[in-house]
C-alpha cells in the first residue's frame, strides 16, 4: 500500500520526520493549505490521509497472512504425500511379516522334540531348525521396524492436521483483512469523491507520474541491483493495486518483490519483512537497488534509484512513479 508525505528540498534531508504520518500529505500541501485554522475541506483531507494509512497497515497484515496461507498449503501437500507413502510402505511390510508368519507356522506346527524324534533324516531337520529361527529373528525384525512405522504415520497424520487447522484460521485472517482494507479504500474513496470538483483534480494531479529525474552518476550496489532497478523503472506508470506483486499492478512491497524476482533474487513479501532481508546501511549510504521502508513500522517500502530518489506504488489512484527518498520518515535501508 502506497502512501506520501511532504516533499523536503533535499532526498536526504530527515527534516520530513515533523510531516504528519498520513499517506497523502503531499497531496494537502499541493493545495495550499495553511497550518493553522484548517478549514472543514482540510478534515477531509486528513480523514482521506488517516484511512489511506490505515489500509497500508491492513494490506500489509493481509500480505502477511496469504504468505502464510501458501507456505502452510504447500506444508500439507507435501505431508500427505508423505503420509501415503508411509502407509504404501506400512502395507508391504504387513504383507511380508504375513508371508513369514505363515512361513512359520507351516515349519514349527509340531513340538521340535517331536519332530527331531519322528525325523528319519535328523540332519535334515537341524538344517530346517536352523532356516525356522533365522524366519523368527527376521520376523521380529521386521515387527519392530512396522511398530516404528506406525508411529511415524500417527506422528505425520497430527502434524498434517494441525497444519490444516492453522491453514484454515490463516484463510480467514486473510479474509478479514481483505474486507478491512476494502472497507478502508471504499471510505477514502467516498470522501475524494464528495470533494469539490477543483479541490479533487488539484488532489489528484498529485498522483499522476512525475518528470523522469537525472539519475546521471548512480551507479547501483550491484548487477543484480542494476537489474532490479531497470525493472522497478520499468513498472512507472502502472497502477496501485492493493495485495498485487506484478506484473501489471502493484502494492509498495509488491513493486520492490517483482523487480528483485526480475534479477533473480527472491525478496518477503511484505514490507516489515524487506527491512530486515540483507544488509542495513545508512540513508547517506544509500546506492540504486537498496530497498528504503518508511515510518517505525515499516509499513511503506521504495527503491532507492539514485541522486535522492526512490520508485514506488504509492496509494490507490497513484501510479507507479518516482519520489524523493526523504518523502517520509525513513526507517531503514536494506542492500539485498
Amino acid at each position: 500500500m502506497g502512501s506520501h508525505r511532504r516533499h523536503v528540498p533535499s532526498g536526504f534531508d530527515r527534516g520530513a520526520r515533523g510531516a504528519t504520518l498520513c499517506v497523502l500529505t503531499a497531496a494537502a500541501a499541493a493545495l495550499g493549505v495553511p497550518p493553522a485554522g484548517a478549514a472543514p475541506q482540510d478534515d477531509t483531507h486528513a480523514e482521506v490521509d488517516r484511512l489511506y494509512e490505515e489500509a497500508e497497515h491492513a494490506t500489509e497484515s493481509y500480505n502477511k497472512a496469504d504468505e502464510r496461507a501458501d507456505t502452510l498449503r504447500d506444508q500439507v501437500d507435501k505431508a500427505q504425500d508423505r503420509i501415503a507413502r508411509q502407509q504404501d510402505r506400512i502395507n508391504t511390510m504387513r504383507d511380508a511379516l504375513g508371508s513369514l508368519a505363515g512361513a512359520q507356522y507351516r515349519s514349527g506346527g509340531l513340538d521340535p522334540s517331536l519332530a527331531l524324534m519322528f525325523s528319519d533324516d535328523p540332519d535334515d531337520y537341524l538344517d530346517k531348525a536352523a532356516v525356522l529361527d533365522r524366519i523368527s529373528s527376521r520376523q521380529a525384525g521386521e515387527l519392530k521396524e512396522l511398530q516404528g512405522a506406525m508411529r511415524d504415520l500417527s506422528q505425520e497424520r497430527e502434524e498434517a492436521t494441525r497444519k490444516l487447522t492453522e491453514l484454515d484460521r490463516s484463510r480467514k485472517a486473510v479474509a478479514q483483512h481483505k474486507r478491512t482494507v476494502e472497507q478502508k479504500l471504499s471510505k477514502a474513496r467516498q470522501l475524494l469523491n464528495a470533494m469539490p470538483d477543483a479541490d479533487r483534480a488539484a488532489y489528484d494531479r498529485t498522483s499522476r507520474s512525475g518528470r523522469v529525474p537525472d539519475l546521471t552518476g548512480a551507479v547501483p550496489s550491484s548487477g543484480r541491483a542494476a537489474a532490479a532497478v531497470a525493472a522497478a523503472r520499468s513498472a512507472v506508470g502502472r497502477p496501485y493495486v492493493w495485495g498485487a506483486n506484478g506484473p501489471t499492478g502493484f502494492d509498495c512491497s509488491g513493486l520492490t518483490q517483482w523487480s528483485y524476482a526480475q534479477a533473480g533474487v527472491g525478496l518477503p513479501r511484505t514490507s516489515q519483512a524487506q527491512a530486515h532481508t540483507g544488509r542495513q546501511v545508512s540513508l547517506s549510504q544509500a546506492q540504486p537497488g537498496d530497498i528504503v521502508t518508511y515510518r517505525g513500522d515499516a509499513s511503506h517500502v521504495g527503491m532507492y534509484v539514485g541522486n535522492g530518489q526512490v520508485i514506488h506504488a504509492p496509494y490507490p489512484g497513484a501510479p507507479v512513479r518516482y519520489d524523493p527518498v526523504g518523502m517520509m520518515p525513513v526507517n531503514t535501508v536494506t542492500r539485498p
